[in-house]
């Protein structure tokens, strides 16, 4: 049997859907409390800076697995469902002798050519899932199973890994439905956050300074988030803000619900890996395929590149190689996952992947910074959230966002296209992103470089861009 020294590790990748980071604690939330993900950072790292490259929820799945951009893997919109065929960071780790599983919420497609391909064992929910008795679809069929959804993917991940038989090592992905809309918590955490819960200090922002395509999404609290995801009538006579207000708390509260179940049970796999002696030989992660907005400038929903819904939780463990409650400040993103994941367990990468292992940094090696990370939404005007295409270049102190306006014709988008837009924020003297200073003189030549770095950037990574898109001088 090998020794602690040599063996490779065990990996457990626990993803949420639509989790924000400043709904955790090690995040400083100021809603919620998220002991048991917070410990995982407690004994390991966190990652301060980790961004989605397309926030949403089947894109950002399919960059995670394959380590590539949404123009290489094709799943650019919810409608473009995943070559399951396609090279994988668990193909690597299998090829390599790992056992591998997917366990919860695929979403990227069903049927042949879309169902997960390349794993030992695949139990996953249908497209969303439910919250309760969900249907779930393996290689023997569909059955349904009764219970809570974010407790029965735990059951059933942690029955595969105890089923295993020998020392090879395993890799097993929990991946939950929560908490992504309708939200609807367990009977344990209803009523959790009945006290009212603080609203984000951009709240009421005016939308003065951004441009028309952001102010057209349709996920404003008030008039954009219903009833049927509330699961209650509003009362009567409230004026636009109260009711902005009244719809904010009542989301929340099963928001946050719904999140305290998923903590819950990411302490059962700490204590599961504990009681069989195996967590400090496992790479332990948690992380959401996007952020959220929860009230942040008065919305809800993601698929902006603003920082509530750019940027991803993302905390890492592994004692017997790591240190212990470290924070990683460089950017990363979900596409470096695959490559990362894969240097830990001392397996090669595959060459079509495109993202930069951040494990090196993780064992104290130098590594040049991150200069910027390019971000691409490609749904436009869809039927719901009316959300603009749009992609952009952020670095450490500024952000620049190209509204294209087109759907390019890709499935799910909206027939509709508006003149293209741009927006510039600086971070620095504007975290909160409240006033666009594109148009600002002062920020002429920052405007200049970050568009030919974001060509740049583009080029490196094969993306083309829009036609609209003039190319900048000196590229």
């Amino acid at each position: 049997m090998a020794t602690s020294s040599e063996r490779r590790p065990n990996i457990v990748m626990i993803l949420t859907d639509d989790h924000a980071a400043h709904s955790i604690g090690a995040y400083g939330s100021v809603v919620n409390r998220t002991p048991r993900i917070d410990e995982i950072g407690q004994h390991g790292w966190r990652f301060d800076n980790c961004f989605a490259t397309n926030a949403l929820c089947s894109p950002s799945r399919a960059s995670i697995l394959t380590g590539t951009y949404s123009h290489v893997n094709g799943v650019t919109t919810l409608d473009t469902p995943i070559d399951a065929s396609q090279p994988t960071f668990i193909g690597q780790l299998r090829q390599a002798g790992y056992r591998t599983a997917m366990i919860g919420k695929w979403h990227m497609g069903h049927g042949e050519g879309h169902d997960p391909q390349g794993f030992d064992y695949w139990d996953v929910v249908i497209e969303q899932g439910e919250y309760w008795n969900p249907r779930f679809l393996s290689e023997d069929g569909l059955r349904t199973v009764e219970g809570y959804a974010t407790d029965i993917v735990t059951d059933l991940a942690l029955g595969w890994v105890e089923g295993l038989e020998g020392d090879e090592p395993w890799c097993v992905l929990i991946y939950h439905k929560a908490p992504h809309r309708p939200w609807e918590p367990n009977h344990e955490h209803k009523g959790m956050y009945s006290d009212p819960v603080p609203l984000p200090g951009t709240f009421h922002d005016d939308y003065a300074t951004r441009s028309a395509s952001a102010r057209r999404a349709a996920v404003r609290m008030a008039e954009n988030l219903n009833e049927e995801d509330l699961k209650v009538q509003p009362p009567e006579g409230l004026t636009y803000d109260e009711l902005a207000v009244w719809k904010y708390q009542r989301f929340m509260e099963d928001y946050l619900a719904c999140v305290a179940s998923v903590d819950d049970n990411v302490g059962r796999v700490i204590d599961w890996l504990r009681e069989r002696g195996e967590f400090d030989d496992t790479l332990l992660m948690y992380a959401s395929d996007q952020g959220f907005f929860l009230g942040d400038h008065g919305w809800f929903d993601k698929r902006f590149m603003y920082e509530e819904s750019l940027r991803m939780p993302f905390l890492l463990s592994y004692p017997r190689r790591l240190p212990e409650g470290e924070v990683f400040a460089g950017m990363v993103t979900n596409v470096d996952f695959a490559q990362t994941v894969l240097d830990a367990a001392g397996v090669a990468h595959h060459p079509r992947m495109q993202g930069r292992s951040f494990w090196p940094g993780l064992l104290g090696a130098p590594a040049a910074p991150v200069e910027g990370i390019y971000y691409r939404y490609w749904e436009h005007d869809d039927q719901f959230h009316r959300a603009p295409a749009h992609y952009g270049y952020r670095t450490e102190r500024y952000k620049l966002i190209y509204f294209y306006n087109d759907g390019l014709g890709l499935p799910g988008t909206g027939p509709f296209t508006y003149p293209p837009e741009w927006e510039l924020y600086d971070m620095q003297a504007d975290p909160d992103e409240l006033r666009n200073v594109y148009d600002d003189p002062a920020y002429r030549q920052v405007r200049k470089e970050l568009k030919a770095a974001m060509w740049r950037e583009q080029a490196r990574l094969g993306d083309e861009p829009h036609p609209s898109q003039p190319k900048p001088a000196g590229v």
